[in-house]
């Protein structure tokens, strides 16, 4: 099995979601189907778009993990936001949702709300089945 990171957000991203990258970062799919997407969307989200997010495994925050993949994640969360921030306008938001593949309709085990620009990456906990809401 595989944890899949996805976003939402009120406004469509320009990316190429057909290629597979081997980039370490990147928008696009991995692991997730179409079935994923609109499951994530429909069960998760408050918004119309999602997409994948990409780092060969789903960011996850939480100390009961292995310490490179939790630093990887740390890394891959704050060049999402940084990425995210580009895109939104002042008032607008994304979610993150990160999930086993086939869990995207599971009843979610927490919400958190952060500022975009405005939080501390090495005091927040992000576990599985957690959906993130950063606001700009």
């Amino acid at each position: 099995m595989s944890l899949a990171s996805y976003i939402g957000c009120n406004i469509e991203l320009t990316i190429n979601d057909d290629e597979y990258s081997d980039a370490s970062f990147y928008i696009g799919r991995c692991f997730a189907g179409v079935n994923e997407l609109q499951n994530v969307r429909k069960y998760q989200f408050t918004t119309p778009y999602v997409y994948e997010v990409s780092s060969h495994w789903g960011i996850e925050i939480s100390e009961y993990m292995n310490q490179v993949t939790y630093a990887e994640s740390k890394v891959n969360l704050l060049e999402l936001c940084k990425r995210m921030d580009s895109y939104l306008e002042k008032g607008d938001y994304f979610e993150l949702y990160s999930c086993w593949i086939g869990e995207e309709t599971d009843k979610r085990e927490g919400e958190i709300i952060l500022q975009i620009n405005n939080f501390d990456i090495d005091q927040i906990e992000i576990p599985e089945k957690t959906l993130v809401r950063f606001e700009k």
